[in-house]
């Protein structure tokens, strides 16, 4: 399991034994990484088949990677490489997200920009970033990219949008 639990737990432990004039502040853990430790449990348990969430540092819960191959559509046997940073403000603010993997996407430029709603900070339909947003909805939502969310209305790329509509088969 990750460490980042254990570091929590013994940096609780090492409050008692501190000279009382200490400045405890080296030693905080932030929300962001409290929240980031259930979090994380909870996204490995529910984990959809098509992605495979990984750390290079596990102390680092806010900075991973997420690979995505769906099973299914016009990206189907695919493999697409997301990094996620998570800000200290988390949850307050979404998850910064960025697709490693050049694509040919309506909502992804070749730049790695995602087109996202729930990665939004503020949405006029309602449909962005809130408080109650957990990483799980995060990378569920980055897995419908491949599936059920392709969005031709109001693409970010609109050449690889006019692409796809254009040589779609009937």
């Amino acid at each position: 399991m990750l460490t980042l639990a254990s570091k929590l737990k013994r940096d609780d432990g090492g409050k008692t034994g501190r000279a009382s004039g200490a400045s405890d502040s080296t030693h905080r853990v932030s929300i962001r990484d409290r929240l980031l430790t259930k979090e994380v449990a909870e996204l490995e348990a529910n984990l959809p088949s098509t992605c495979k969430a990984s750390f290079p540092d596990e102390d680092k819960l806010h900075h991973f990677q997420l690979a995505v191959s769906p099973d299914e559509g016009y990206y189907q046997s695919g493999r697409f490489q997301f990094e996620i940073d998570v800000p200290e403000a988390y949850n307050m603010v979404p998850p910064k997200v960025r697709c490693l993997t050049r694509i040919w996407h309506p909502n992804i430029t070749e730049n790695g920009e995602i087109c996202l709603s729930l990665l939004r900070e503020h949405s006029i339909d309602g449909t962005g970033w809130a408080p109650t947003r957990t990483l799980k909805d995060v990378v569920w939502g980055l897995n419908s990219l491949f599936t059920d969310l392709l969005n031709f209305d109001d693409p970010l790329n609109i050449d690889a949008a006019e692409h796809h509509l254009r040589d779609k088969k009937p």
